[in-house]
């Protein structure tokens, strides 16, 4: 994947941001999830444009900002969802409009979402399976991969509830 995936033409320059800052913004971003989103290049410069982006609010600091969105491959993937579904408002020539929507035809490109999905299910695959190892090991449980009919459950005690007359009282 080439580094260089946004050029300053394709943007276009705001009273406080150039072109290429927007190329430069757009190129980070990229940058950012293709480090699988280490929090040593979540800058603060990143933090400040990013967290005025695809609706996002500011949150109270840096590291809540990284730790709502990116600390796990849960949070990676509501990012994802999120940018994704943003209408990318505004007019160019005063918001990052033009880099919101070149960003998301980049992320609709990627199987990202897909990934993200997949390694997901995997871990909660391996929570579960381990999970069910440590249930069968405690009670002794055969394995799924026995033969049907040798699991057998235990015998259900059944309560014996003596009948009784019903019981009608006045509430007056």
């Amino acid at each position: 994947m080439p580094k260089i995936l946004f050029s300053a033409g394709e943007f276009t320059p705001t009273e406080f941001s150039t072109a290429q800052d927007k190329a430069a913004f757009g190129n980070y971003f990229f940058r950012f999830i293709e480090a699988e989103w280490k929090e040593s290049i979540f800058t603060k410069g990143f933090y400040n444009r990013l967290s005025s982006c695809f609706g996002h609010i500011a949150h109270y600091d840096q590291q809540g900002f990284y730790s709502t969105w990116f600390a796990s491959d849960e949070a990676r993937l509501r990012f994802l969802h999120h940018t994704l579904r943003f209408p990318c408002y505004g007019d160019p020539a005063y918001t990052f409009s033009d880099v919101e929507r070149a960003i998301k035809t980049e992320l609709r490109r990627r199987p990202l979402i897909e990934q993200y999905e997949a390694r997901i299910a995997a871990a909660v695959r391996a929570r579960e399976l381990a999970q069910l190892e440590r249930l069968q090991a405690k009670y002794g449980v055969p394995t799924p991969t026995s033969p049907v009919s040798s699991f057998v459950l235990p015998p259900v005690p059944v309560l014996q509830l003596t009948k009784q007359a019903p019981v009608q009282i006045s509430l007056f």
